[in-house]
């Protein structure tokens, strides 16, 4: 079996429960489009990799999206709690390295995802973090339960302590490049992902005459 697994959770894209933050700008209708658009993205930069694939969604199925690969849905109280779930599902299955990404990167690329797998060659665990001080991929080589446990999820701090605690533990990091994920219109509006995407503008301005 292939040894590599990729993981990638998405939140089901429902009006008003996706990008609360950058709704409050530009609507619940303008957030749920850019959404929208951010998993297209995701969808792209997964479709040619090489290792296996396992789509977690927050809610439900969607089976429209990644078409021929497995789909499920998340498990647990909060995204510590998920993200472990979906590990341990992967490890106790055989994987030997395996990666997670979500999916509200405009700048995530096939090269982000194979890369994050190559360094766990020579590493216990790798994080792509996310100018925001979170991470927006979490590689392991097999289950460390700290890095999931009682986490200040959202805030600002939470890759530095993480990372301190794998310190304490001696246990072997790397960081790949720094991506910056959309949380409010300031962001949207600095990506080259909007910048790019004339149809999203017209449709963001049209939304908010």
């Amino acid at each position: 079996m292939n040894k590599e697994l990729v993981i990638v959770f998405v939140k089901n894209i429902k009006l008003g429960k996706v990008k609360t933050r950058l709704a409050k700008t530009i609507g619940n209708q303008g957030a749920f489009n850019v959404y929208g658009e951010l998993v297209k993205v995701t969808e792209e930069a997964t479709q040619n990799l090489r290792a296996d694939k396992r789509i977690y969604f927050s809610d439900a199925v969607i089976n429209t999206k990644w078409k021929n690969d497995y789909k499920t849905i998340q498990e647990g109280k909060n995204l510590g709690e998920r993200m472990k779930n979906a590990f341990t599902k992967g490890f106790d299955d055989g994987y030997e390295r395996i990666v997670l990404i979500g999916s509200d990167l405009p700048d995530i690329s096939l090269v982000h995802i194979e890369g994050g797998l190559k360094s766990l060659n020579s590493n216990e665990v790798v994080f792509g973090p996310a100018i925001d001080g979170g991470y927006y991929l979490v590689g392991m080589t097999k289950m460390y339960h700290s890095i999931f446990n009682n986490k200040p999820w959202s805030e600002s701090h939470l890759l530095q302590v993480t990372l301190e605690e794998l310190d304490h533990e001696n246990i072997s990091y790397t960081l790949l490049e720094a991506l910056n994920d959309i949380d409010t219109f300031e962001d949207l509006e600095a990506s080259e992902f909007y910048k790019s995407n004339l149809v999203l503008q017209e449709n963001i301005k049209q939304l908010n005459l």
